[in-house]
């Protein structure tokens, strides 16, 4: 598998059409092995230094496991490589904004059946999650960092379901985008797909694309990390990207313009 990273050779254009299409894309192998490691042992030394307080744990389910972590290079590092090139040839060189933290996201093996993942998108409010209530905290895109071996279904894989960000699109040019305050929109929705990957592949996702965890009926931990990646002008056109998913997507104007050569191409963003 080709590396991506400081050497990178651009994304392909069946890569690109792979966004476009199901709203993600897997890069296979972009985080060294190294870089690996070193956040799996910082991780594993926190969980074993200082454990986890019971009544944190639907907090950290909900923002980050290791908190005390999230900023420090272990961690923000794992973004650095070939997702972070990834992301500058989709969204734009120097268009995307300096990322501080990650998300440690753990998902346990569990004792009874595991359940099948659920949809949703970031930035809705809820009790755990921080996002104040009566906002949307949208964003451009979500990089996950795979950190262990997801070989087979049900193992706390990340999943997808795929092409819902246009479908989302469309629903918001109706029912306005304001409309998610309300909950999640209702269509009808295609098979979800759990991602099978390796340590060290990342996966590249549009923000409007429906995404959720499997249960973990595997014998062992599942270790991501997380980011999310702001346009720098993306508060100015906060809303209006839910309803124009590409608008701050300057390396895929060329696959929407000859996908939907009615869409106009925005002067900024």
């Amino acid at each position: 598998m080709r590396r991506l990273g400081a050497m990178a050779m651009a994304l392909t254009e069946a890569q690109k059409q792979d966004l476009y299409r199901d709203g993600f894309v897997v890069l296979p192998q972009a985080v060294s092995a190294g870089r690996v490691g070193a956040a799996l042992r910082a991780i594993n030394a926190a969980l074993g230094e200082r454990g986890m307080p019971p009544e944190r744990l639907e907090e950290f389910r909900a923002r980050s496991y290791c908190p005390e972590l999230s900023g420090e290079p272990s961690i923000v590092d794992l973004l650095y490589d070939g997702a972070w090139e990834a992301a500058q040839e989709l969204i734009g060189p120097g268009a995307v904004r300096r990322v501080g933290r990650g998300q440690i996201a753990l998902r346990f093996p569990v004792s009874g059946e595991a359940r099948r993942p659920a949809a949703h998108l970031d930035g809705m409010h809820s009790p755990q999650n921080g996002v104040e209530a009566g906002t949307i905290a949208n964003f451009t895109a979500l990089v996950g960092v795979f950190l262990s071996d997801l070989p087979g279904p049900q193992s706390g894989n990340f999943t997808v379901w795929p092409g819902t960000h246009r479908l989302f699109e469309g629903y918001f040019r109706e029912h306005g985008a304001q409309s998610l305050l309300q909950g999640m929109p209702a269509v009808e929705m295609p098979q979800p797909r759990q991602l099978q990957v390796h340590a060290g592949d990342a996966v590249l996702c549009h923000y409007q694309l429906a995404h959720g965890v499997a249960g973990n009926a595997a014998p062992f931990i599942r270790y991501a990390v997380f980011f999310r990646l702001h346009h720098v002008d993306h508060d100015a056109v906060h809303w209006e990207c839910m309803t124009d998913i590409w608008r701050e997507w300057a390396g895929m104007r060329d696959v929407v313009a000859t996908a939907e050569p009615q869409r106009p191409v925005p002067s900024r963003a």
